[in-house]
């Protein structure tokens, strides 16, 4: 896959560069010969240029969170620029998910995490969350390559109704509970993101129902899932320790799964 603007405006120089050599050359067949398989030539390569960076987009809550790096911009955060006190992230080169493209040399779609986020529709105190749900915000990720998922945490620690493993025919009520508002999200965004890749971020230390309803849910729709571990944490949230061993621990998956180069 390539970025089609990219490619795009490769073309219209090309285009210029082409009838420009046909006034140059004028009926000299050789010369304007071997322009026309120059331009063919590059016309060649600047997709294939363009397809060897990976665009990543991240659908989050606070873990994936920094101020100014989300969108919207509206979006509550977790994480700001300098020392917080009771967190040592202090720059977004620290976040895991700033590492983890960094490091493998892929690009940033969008961003769109948002602190206290739950998947589906039940909040703390059994609040109404679906504004800022995954379900909710799942068709503002750009047009990547690869989506990360990395949620189930606040649904955890707000103890959403698990509910029942139920596929089909759901209706908003369902999403109140975590089994059926997650299916109905990875459902949602496989056929909304085709050909793109998904996978779910599973936190350590979540409830045993969230964690393993997740690994079913994912397993049924085909998307990969990494069931985190040793994550150090500062106010129930990655350190810069923990942030890093997220980055290297799905860095290796990536590798397990052929989405990246094992070098």
């Amino acid at each position: 896959m390539y970025d089609e603007h990219i490619y795009i405006v490769h073309r219209i120089p090309i285009y210029y560069m082409y009838m420009k050599s046909k006034s140059t050359f004028g009926r000299s067949t050789s010369a304007l010969k071997r322009t026309v398989i120059g331009l063919a030539i590059i016309l060649f390569i600047a997709p294939t240029a363009c397809s060897q960076s990976l665009s990543v987009s991240v659908l989050g809550d606070s873990y994936s969170t920094f101020d100014g790096y989300i969108t919207p911009s509206t979006n509550e955060t977790w994480y700001y620029q300098g020392n917080r006190g009771n967190n040592d992230v202090s720059d977004v080169t620290q976040t895991w998910w700033w590492q983890f493209i960094n490091n493998n040399g892929l690009r940033l779609c969008v961003n769109n995490s948002w602190s206290g986020a739950t998947i589906g529709y039940y909040g703390y105190d059994g609040n109404d969350y679906s504004a800022r749900s995954f379900i909710t915000r799942s068709d503002n990720l750009g047009c990547p390559d690869v989506i990360l998922i990395f949620g189930g945490t606040n649904d955890s620690w707000a103890g959403a109704p698990i509910g029942a493993y139920k596929y089909d025919k759901l209706r908003r009520d369902d999403y109140f509970f975590y089994r059926p508002a997650l299916a109905h999200l990875l459902e949602h965004m496989k056929k909304r993101y085709p050909n793109v890749e998904l996978v779910f971020m599973i936190n350590s230390e979540l409830s045993d129902d969230v964690t393993e309803s997740t690994k079913t849910i994912c397993d049924h729709y085909g998307v990969h899932w990494i069931l985190l571990h040793d994550i150090d944490k500062q106010s129930g949230h990655p350190s810069q320790k923990g942030m890093k061993a997220i980055a290297t621990q799905l860095t290796e998956k990536f590798k397990d799964w052929k989405l990246l180069k094992d070098e």
